[in-house]
């Protein structure tokens, strides 16, 4: 009996080993595949470059000709012919590209190693760590599906089923041709790698379903995307509420860089400090009224590029919401809210210094003309957890503050 029991035990060990063998096998050839299909991505993504330059942050910056971008990757814009600059600025607007003279006051962490030339582009250079980062290689660089804050007559349950949480001012209710704002910069801290913080507007064009059009600019700290707790430029499109098109910054074809100066994706400063010096970033995004591409312009400098009209459904005519403010993803690990902060990590009501705010929030209107709302309102899904409150004043036109620290005894 005994014997026969040791047979059995011994055979049961073997099969034991030998599926064990098959299934590490197995997982050893999906790990190959799952990276060579990361080799292959990267080989789309990182253009063959005129200069190289290394960031202290650790980035390295392609300078790419500006025809042989991502964007032109697109089989519709593979006989594209390139706008350089836009034909219309919007009426009320002040900026120094006309007088091409340049404020250094905001820059990015890889101008102390040096300048891209003309007629290249600036291009963060995707690492191989950061496209295995990603749930798949087809999901690299986007966002995930429904992320974007919904209609305030949404049960907020509902909306926080995505895991995202906003504190976001927003107008609706009109024909809107673009936005522009001035953002506090901070470093909020992210409680998982898997979770992220941002600060930006957004132009949102049809119904908050599939078919959603979105552009989006500000500030991100995202350690799953680019694997460090930096402060980023980012931008971001989508036609069909984040599900199979757009993506970040230049991951994917679709919007055409014509500046090289400022790299989508790469490190900002200097930041805020709480109670200390205080820095912002202007952003402006605007459809050019004759070509009817959404340009977007940093600072007042530095026309950064273009999304061509084509890319966008409802949006190939107009926005019918404009939204500012924040936005976090909350994990709930174990069944608690997380701790990443938004904005500064602190609530409103502490204001200039503590709280993180968008000063001068304007439209622009049918006439191209950039102007101040009528009528702002406020969203937040959870105030003890990220809360928000707006103002106006001469200085600062309309403005909110917002953001705060997650989790805390009253937002468990």
């Amino acid at each position: 009996m005994a014997a026969h029991l040791g047979v059995s035990l011994a055979v049961a060990a073997l099969l034991w080993l030998s599926c064990a063998d098959a299934l590490g096998q197995e997982y050893s050839a999906a790990a190959a595949r799952h990276k060579l299909k990361a080799i292959r991505h990267l080989k789309r993504l990182n253009k063959p470059p005129v200069k190289t330059i290394t960031s202290p942050d650790g980035d390295t910056i392609d300078c790419v000709h500006v025809s042989r971008q991502p964007a032109f990757d697109h089989p519709f814009l593979r006989n594209h012919t390139l706008q350089m600059r836009p034909t219309f600025f919007p009426e009320g607007i002040v900026n120094n590209v006309e007088s091409h003279k340049k404020d250094h006051s905001m820059a990015q962490a890889w101008h102390q190693n040096g300048r891209c030339p003309e007629e290249t582009v600036p291009i963060r250079r995707t690492k191989m760590g950061d496209v295995l980062r990603a749930s798949s290689v087809k999901r690299y660089g986007k966002k995930k599906h429904r992320t974007a804050p919904m209609s305030v007559s949404i049960d907020p349950d509902l909306v926080n089923e995505s895991g995202h949480q906003h504190a976001i001012a927003y107008v609706e209710g009109d024909k809107y041709y673009g936005a522009k704002t001035t953002i506090n910069v901070w470093r909020p801290k992210i409680q998982q790698a898997n979770e992220f913080s941002l600060s930006q507007l957004w132009i949102l064009g049809g119904a908050f379903g599939d078919d959603l059009n979105s552009i989006e600019a500000g500030w991100q700290v995202s350690p799953e995307l680019y694997g460090d707790n930096n402060t980023r430029l980012f931008t971001y499109w989508t036609s069909d509420a984040y599900q199979a098109t757009g993506c970040y910054n230049l991951l994917c074809s679709g919007f055409i860089q014509v500046n090289n100066d400022i790299a989508m994706g790469a490190s900002i400063y200097p930041l805020s400090n709480y109670h200390g010096s205080q820095y912002d970033i202007s952003i402006l995004v605007w459809k050019d009224p004759q070509e009817g591409h959404w340009w977007i312009q940093f600072g007042n400098d530095y026309v950064l590029g273009y999304w061509p009209s084509f890319l966008f459904s409802y949006l190939a005519d107009s926005s019918s919401m404009i939204q500012w403010g924040g936005e976090v993803v909350n994990s709930q690990l174990e069944g608690e809210h997380t701790s990443t902060e938004m904005g500064s990590g602190h609530f409103p009501e502490e204001g200039f210094g503590k709280a993180s705010y968008f000063r001068n929030i304007q439209i622009v209107d049918e006439s191209n003309n950039l102007r101040t709302p009528m009528e702002v309102g406020t969203f937040t899904e959870e105030p003890s957890c990220y809360d928000i409150r707006n103002g106006n004043n001469d200085d600062w036109g309309h403005y909110i503050y917002y953001g705060g620290p997650g989790r805390n005894n009253n937002c468990p």
